[in-house]
């Protein structure tokens, strides 16, 4: 049995890490199943016509491509595993396509809380007045990772928005059980189980609630960021984890129902993975990542931080 622990203060559990990333991969490619199953079948009905694609390499040509199958879009929500490399790329990627179209509203991260803005920064700010202006958590986030994707938007001269919960809102959020509504019941259940899986099981039972009120918390946050930053005739793009781009549990869920919400998910490793359950979604599978043991990462972390008997 956990003693018990204070997340808040743990920055590891209270952000998003690759061990949490890669093992909620494989639940959430079954979710959609699962949740439509446990809602007895309201999901009857559904066209179905989802992309799949195996991006085996990123250039460019194979990215416009792609992202010019999704379009068009009011909102674009790019679900990344933070850990991969080819990803940034991508998003990068994606970023200069929209912006060379004059298509690019606003790009707004989950990297950055919500608030900081390079609204106010011309096209040739330094990269140290963008981190400044976004206020960076370079230990939480490497500026290399998300520097270039960034810095197209800037250059473009459209503004890149912090989207996320901030640190000082997460214990409000983890007392707030009016959260426990914003999703329906199934969808809720399967959050839940989302972060019991993605901290590999080895969360004290008592935190899984107030640490799914702090998903639940961010990915409202970032929706009310992205209905500020929408414009006609263009497309806000948000960078976040596959798991806030999830359409039954995340970011999309508290988005207005007239925006044309399209999402991306980007998968390490998932040429075969199965099809997305909702045709306005797109897997773009990339190749697999180097095997790595977070969990015992995580169970040191977890035993290292706990109080002493």
């Amino acid at each position: 049995m956990h003693p018990a622990i204070n997340i808040v203060a743990m920055p590891h559990l209270c952000r998003p890490h690759p061990f949490k990333t890669r093992l909620t991969t494989r639940w959430y490619r079954s979710l959609g199943g699962l949740v439509c199953a446990l809602a007895l079948g309201s999901c009857a009905g559904r066209p179905e016509a989802p992309i799949i694609a195996l991006v085996t390499s990123s250039d460019e040509a194979t990215t416009v491509a792609k992202l010019e199958a999704l379009l068009p879009a009011d909102v674009l929500l790019v679900g990344e595993q933070h850990d991969a490399p080819e990803h940034h790329l991508i998003e990068q990627q994606i970023i200069a396509a929209l912006a060379s179209k004059g298509l690019l509203a606003a790009v707004a991260l989950e990297m950055s809380d919500i608030g900081p803005s390079t609204a106010a920064l011309k096209p040739s700010a330094t990269e140290e007045q963008t981190r400044r202006a976004l206020n960076w958590p370079e230990k939480s986030w490497p500026w290399t990772d998300y520097g270039p994707a960034v810095m197209t938007a800037v250059r473009a001269g459209v503004p890149v928005l912090g989207a996320n919960l901030s640190r000082a809102e997460m214990p409000n959020s983890m007392r707030d059980a009016t959260l426990d509504t914003r999703l329906p019941g199934p969808a809720l259940k399967a959050q839940q189980q989302a972060i019991r899986i993605g901290h590999c099981d080895q969360l004290p039972e008592t935190q899984i609630t107030p640490m799914t009120r702090i998903q639940i918390a961010k990915d409202i946050t970032m929706a009310s960021a992205i209905q500020q930053a929408v414009l006609p005739g263009k497309v806000v793009v948000l960078l976040t984890g596959n798991g806030h781009a999830d359409r039954l549990l995340g970011v999309p869920q508290h988005l207005p129902a007239d925006l044309q919400v399209k999402v991306i998910h980007l998968r390490a490793g998932g040429a075969g993975t199965s099809a997305p359950s909702d045709p306005r979604d797109s897997v773009w599978a990339t190749p697999a990542l180097p095997v790595i043991d977070y969990c015992a990462g995580l169970s040191k972390t977890l035993k290292t931080l706990a109080p002493k008997p």
